[in-house]
């Protein structure tokens, strides 16, 4: 982060200094007070279940300058006499950070990009990144921090010599997009697809749609060279119901999209190759990632890459060398077996991207673990069968269903079965074979990465 003052936080925020002095600055902005360094202001976030308010005692004890509260009830007679302490007071806190988040990224005056979709945020936010890089000093989310607060927080670490920002967005509810395109302002937006995450909240795939095109709603004119880049499919990711005051930039398979996939060369967990077309060039792309759907997600890359300045075969060269945040599809050697590590998160057709990756790769048996995938609403059952009936058809020669709505996995699959973790871990040896590929992959809420640490020890 530049150096901030405190008037400018105040200014900002619109908040009220309560004690401290408007000249004094700040270095750096955290929610967690176990990451403060001297020089930080500390975000005091209420919680349904704590108050941040009773982590600034530990705070200060780290150097913080300052801390963003939204009350002084009880804590500041916890601060040490004679220490130099700004507090700002202001109604809502997490209002405040997008408010000051807003403000800060204006400052910077950077080229932003913003990332939403069903499926892909994250890999194609990170794929932008490495295309970005070759080119400019690019910054994105810290980790998976793509909500009203995480958002924010990944801003404030920036600088001046950031030229360039991509930004994922995550949602699960109308207006969440709206409000964190409205932090960031973006110059080029990109939808990676419409699927069937948060059906429950949202009805349906059109409620879906619309709650993705919200990353329109504050991009950049034509006049100012907005854009939207997408993925187009036959129903909702087309020019027509995409259109808007902005340039449309689509890729896809088909010869009518800007950026054209085709060839594409599976190696399974390895990763992939494949073309891509625009105008009158052609570049073949080295993809160390797995997963055929991820030649989708680099070509939103490129063409982000495209409308900033980098040509198709630097952005070949950044993808090159490209690789993922968190568990997505990542390749562990175990003593005995090698384990797809795909525990971030689930969706039906991720869980399906996955089996495929699975089915591709070179291995004497391939095993898939797969267990709840959440937020589905009325076709919670089906598309767990579904999901199951595809690891059947693609070849899987084990699924291993876990949780109570995997059941219906397990008989898409014709499957073995088991209610929870734990009944699984107490006899996952009698399952697993030495030499097996296995597949790990559920909703966030599952926490399979605990399996996925038995199976390294096998």
């Amino acid at each position: 982060m530049r150096k901030t003052s405190i008037k400018e936080i105040l200014t900002a925020t619109g908040g009220t200094l309560v004690t401290g002095s408007e000249n004094n600055y700040i270095t750096g902005i955290k929610h967690d007070s176990r990451e403060i360094k001297p020089g930080d202001m500390f975000v005091a976030i209420t919680g349904e279940n704590q108050d941040g308010h009773k982590y600034i005692p530990q705070a200060i004890e780290d150097g913080v300058a300052a801390v963003l509260v939204s009350h002084t009830d009880g804590w500041p007679g916890k601060i040490p006499e004679g220490y130099e302490l700004d507090i700002i007071l202001v109604e809502d806190v997490i209002q405040a950070m997008g408010d000051l988040a807003r403000w800060y990224i204006s400052e910077l005056g950077i080229k932003k990009v913003a990332v939403t979709g069903s499926v892909g945020k994250t890999s194609t936010r990170d794929m932008i990144y490495y295309v970005l890089n070759q080119r400019y000093n690019c910054g994105r989310n810290l980790k998976n921090y793509n909500n009203n607060i995480g958002l924010p927080v990944s801003i404030f670490q920036f600088d001046e010599n950031t030229e360039a920002a991509v930004l994922e967005m995550g949602m699960d509810a109308f207006g969440e997009i709206d409000y964190l395109s409205g932090i960031v302002k973006p110059d080029i937006g990109v939808i990676t697809n419409i699927g069937v995450a948060h059906m429950e909240k949202l009805g349906s795939r059109e409620g879906i749609f619309k709650a993705k095109m919200e990353i329109t709603a504050n991009l950049a004119g034509a006049a100012e060279g907005g854009s939207l880049v997408f993925a187009q499919d036959d129903e909702f990711l087309t020019r027509e119901r995409t259109a808007g005051d902005y340039e449309q930039v689509s890729v896809g398979y088909e010869n009518s999209a800007d950026y054209v996939i085709s060839d594409v060369d599976d190696f399974g967990v390895e990763g992939i190759e494949f073309n891509v077309a625009h105008n009158d060039k052609i570049a073949r792309v080295r993809l160390p990632l797995p997963g055929v759907h991820n030649a989708t997600n680099a070509a939103l890359a490129i063409a982000v890459g495209g409308l900033l300045g980098v040509d198709m075969n630097s952005a070949a060269e950044g993808l090159a060398g490209a690789s993922l945040t968190g568990s997505r599809l990542k390749r562990i050697e175990g003593k005995t077996v090698t384990i797809i590590d795909d525990t971030y998160n689930a969706n039906p057709d991720s869980m399906k991207s996955a089996i495929d990756v699975l089915t591709r790769s070179r291995a004497e048996r391939k095993v898939a673990i797969l267990g709840d995938m959440f937020e589905l609403g009325d076709n919670t059952v089906s598309q767990h069968r579904e999901v199951g009936e595809h690891a059947k058809e693609a070849g899987v020669d084990l699924v291993i269903a876990i949780g109570i709505l995997a059941a219906n996995i397990a008989e898409g699959a014709n499957g073995e079965y088991f209610r929870n973790k734990e009944d699984f871990l107490a006899e996952i040896e009698k399952h697993i074979k030495s030499a097996d590929m296995i597949l790990v992959k559920a909703s966030r809420g599952m926490k399979m990465e605990d399996i996925v640490d038995r199976l390294k020890d096998l």
